[in-house]
């Protein structure tokens, strides 16, 4: 239970995974990220419009060791690793404005996806939480901050 009063479950490594949030809600993560004594790591990825310039981002953010891989396998090996970087109960990557990845380079943007599931469940089999925020715009998300269909017709 964090100071506030309000649990958000972050320390729980089978509620952790991959989640679409809304950008406006970046922030109150981070705080409540810290508060459940995870490492916060915030990946801007505004204007990113694929692999290389996504790579780059991640490696500069994460601190990643010189000499590290700048492919799709490093980035998973690296993600389901982290031991670089102090983390006593775990790790929430915060990555904003991931629209812009998206609507640029959709296969890079699902490979991503992808990779940070597989970095997600890597880390609760060792029991430690693994949060992925991604960030979209606002205007997706509902009231309720629940994602809006793409397609208003859609069921």
């Amino acid at each position: 239970m964090t100071e506030s009063g309000f649990d958000p479950g972050l320390f729980d490594p089978f509620l952790a995974g991959v989640h679409r949030v809304a950008d406006g809600d970046m922030a109150l993560l981070d705080l409540a990220a810290r508060d459940a004594g995870l490492r916060a790591t915030a990946i801007d990825l505004e204007h990113c419009t694929g692999k290389p310039v996504l790579l780059l981002r991640m490696a500069t953010a994460l601190e990643v060791p010189p000499g590290s891989g700048r492919n799709w396998d490093a980035l998973s090996d690296l993600l389901r690793d982290l031991g670089w970087l102090p983390a006593p109960q775990g790790h929430a990557l915060l990555l904003s404005s991931a629209g812009d990845l998206r609507d640029a380079a959709p296969g890079d943007y699902e490979t991503l996806l992808s990779i940070l599931h597989e970095a997600a469940a890597s880390w609760a089999e060792a029991g430690r939480p693994f949060w992925a925020f991604i960030g979209l715009p606002d205007d997706e998300f509902d009231l309720r901050g629940e994602p809006c269909p793409s397609d208003p017709g859609a069921q």
